[in-house]
């Protein structure tokens, strides 16, 4: 029997582990960390390699361990290509490299399990979680830090369509050197943003980035006074949980960049080797050998791969031992399907939640790096051992 199981090995859940360790709320011998793949974080350096990251958007003082200065101080400050800007803002590698260091600290690798978990319940006072090789793990304690990123966006034009368009996040896509040109990327946001740029290095003058909307520029994906009191203290007051979901929403700065990207993609598109064009696909067709989109303004676009940016679907993750766990306790959730949980971040006595199921507690950044760093600290700080 463990003290603590976690379900998820991403950012969240290594966070989470950490902070349990550090802190002496358990021990490495006590704590197992479920997941799908290999390595912990190994759906993070698979995205963010894919689209070629060469900075985050969050600051240095948002990482996976407890000092809020432990990245700062991990690097020499005399590498100036370290952090970039006024926040600070890590470089991918620097960031990849911290985590590993961090990890090794707190040996979470020895806690490691590669599983996919198809069954949770309660077996009295304990939470007994089987795995899909037939294994089966208690614990006092169960943290869910599962993520939305399995199901991708796809539009309804790609569902219609019987042409080949692929995803940035596909399994099925390993390299964007793998891909014809020339190419269209479909998507607004800084995900598509890092992509093009990162395209227009390997097929220069082949790449047109296809906006619905004209680029927006924010600093960070929500205002940084979310962080704090200046807007979480009004927002914790609303009982309505409609409304909650609604300011989280209204918060999110979706689909936007900041600025030094901004500025990469305009000087790439003056340089000739990015098309930037604001329309919208309503239908797709095939002719000589190429996929050509039909566009709301009339016009049409050939091209000869397809590329989606789109994203994630933001619903309640779709894992079925998810929804059963919620049937068979009775779990509270908001019309919006997510968890309603107190201050802690349990759903219910000693199940505990992080990410995007705490988002209606945590709010709008609850998903970011930051979020998971207040998610541990909930947890850690108002648990008693």
């Amino acid at each position: 029997m463990y003290e603590w199981i976690i379900i998820g090995g991403g950012i969240h859940g290594c966070t989470i582990g950490n902070y349990l360790i550090k802190n002496e709320k358990t021990t490495i011998e006590n704590l197992i960390i479920i997941d799908p793949h290999q390595e912990p974080m190994e759906k993070w350096r698979s995205y963010t390699d894919k689209i070629g990251m060469e900075y985050l958007r969050s600051p240095s003082v948002h990482h996976i361990d407890v000092p809020v200065f432990s990245l700062q101080n991990f690097k020499n400050p005399t590498d100036y290509t370290a952090f970039y800007g006024q926040y600070k803002r890590p470089s991918l590698q620097v960031f990849n490299e911290h985590c590993d260091k961090v990890l090794q600290q707190a040996q979470l690798k020895k806690c490691w399990k590669q599983g996919r978990v198809i069954h949770v319940y309660r077996d009295f006072d304990k939470w007994v979680v089987q795995t899909d090789d037939g294994q089966s793990f208690i614990t006092k304690n169960l943290v869910l830090s599962v993520s939305v990123n399995e199901k991708l966006h796809i539009p309804e034009w790609v569902k219609e369509s019987s042409n080949d368009v692929k995803h940035i996040f596909s399994e099925k896509l390993s390299n964007l050197s793998e891909l014809t040109p020339s190419i269209v990327v479909v998507g607004g946001g800084i995900t598509a943003a890092h992509t093009v740029i990162n395209l227009c290095r390997i097929f220069p003058e082949e790449v047109t980035l296809l906006t619905r909307h004209k680029l927006r520029v924010h600093g960070f994906d929500s205002d940084p006074g979310w962080l704090g009191p200046k807007f979480m203290k009004s927002f914790s007051k609303i009982t309505d949980y409609d409304l909650r979901r609604e300011q989280i929403k209204l918060a999110r700065n979706r689909g936007s960049m900041p600025n030094d990207m901004y500025q990469k993609i305009r000087k790439l598109e003056r340089e000739g080797s990015l098309k930037v064009k604001c329309d919208e696909v309503v239908t797709t067709s095939s002719q000589d050998q190429s996929n050509v989109l039909h566009l709301k303004s009339g016009n049409s676009l050939a091209t000869k791969t397809v590329l989606l940016a789109t994203g994630f679907n933001s619903n309640l993750p779709e894992e079925s031992w998810l929804k059963a766990l919620i049937e068979t306790e009775n779990l509270r959730c908001a019309s919006c399907g997510y968890p309603i949980i107190n201050q802690k971040l349990e759903w219910c006595p000693h199940l505990f939640v992080s990410g995007p199921l705490a988002e209606l507690e945590i709010g709008p950044v609850s998903r970011n790096i930051s979020g998971a760093r207040k998610a541990a600290e909930r947890i850690v700080n108002e648990f008693i051992v």
